[in-house]
């Protein structure tokens, strides 16, 4: 399995530190957020990372290299700075170095340290374990991780029932930018159009192909200044 990572975004609400950092290379407990998802997907053995990039993206490849100093081998797709094709567009644009297998994605900006990648491998596949339908026309074409709402966002996202998700009902969760794609997901999707994933993702919930789970491990949504240097403080207590 490939994994990719999005780190195309300009990180408007991280400024003035996004002005001369991308995001993804702001640190958390003395290292970037991207290295600890880059760690932890080599620790569950997905080595072949595909990253995207646009804002400050030279910075993004000085910074990590080929990836061999942390066990990966990294490949970059380049979109264009000030057009950042958001995460189905970038998905698409990066078809070509993900492969047509599943693979895993996650946002470049959330601090999960403790989320274990092995879990990921067979989501997807192992229809007997999660109750998940066997028909290839009704198959799970995603399988996402929910967590609990974080202050910013309490309304959430989707609902959960018995490992399907959800566009109504109650309780909701927040998607957590962690989830597992069938590349056939994005066949509509042109190389270089600029897509949403969350668009993408609520016509297949729809039709009942997106199964999920609740991850209630350490999460956070990097989003302020406020909160990174609320994660550092941490380290100070």
């Amino acid at each position: 399995m490939k994994a990719m990572i999005f780190a195309a975004g300009r990180g408007n609400r991280m400024r003035p530190l996004t002005d001369s950092c991308p995001k993804p290379l702001l640190k958390v407990r003395g290292r970037p957020l991207i290295v600890w998802h880059i760690l932890n997907l080599v620790r569950a053995g997905i080595t072949e990372i595909v990253i995207n990039h646009a804002h400050l993206g030279h910075m993004i490849e000085e910074a990590l290299g080929n990836g061999s100093q942390y066990g990966a081998k990294l490949h970059y797709s380049r979109e264009q700075p000030g057009s950042a094709l958001e995460t189905a567009g970038g998905i698409a644009y990066a078809r070509t170095l993900l492969g047509e297998d599943a693979f895993v994605a996650v946002a470049g900006d959330v601090f999960c340290p403790y989320f274990n990648f092995k879990e990921v491998w067979t989501v997807l596949e192992d229809n007997d374990v999660w109750g998940r339908p066997h028909d290839a026309a009704k198959r799970d074409v995603a399988w996402l991780y929910l967590v609990k709402n974080p202050d910013f966002h309490p309304q959430g996202d989707f609902a959960l029932n018995a490992f399907t998700v959800s566009n109504e009902g109650e309780p909701k969760w927040t998607f957590s930018g962690i989830g597992v794609y069938r590349m056939s997901m994005f066949d509509s999707i042109k190389a270089g159009e600029k897509v949403s994933l969350g668009s993408i993702l609520r016509e297949y919930i729809a039709r009942g192909q997106v199964g999920g789970e609740i991850y209630r491990g350490d999460w956070h949504n990097v989003n302020t200044i406020e909160e990174l240097e609320a994660l550092n403080a941490r380290l100070m207590l």
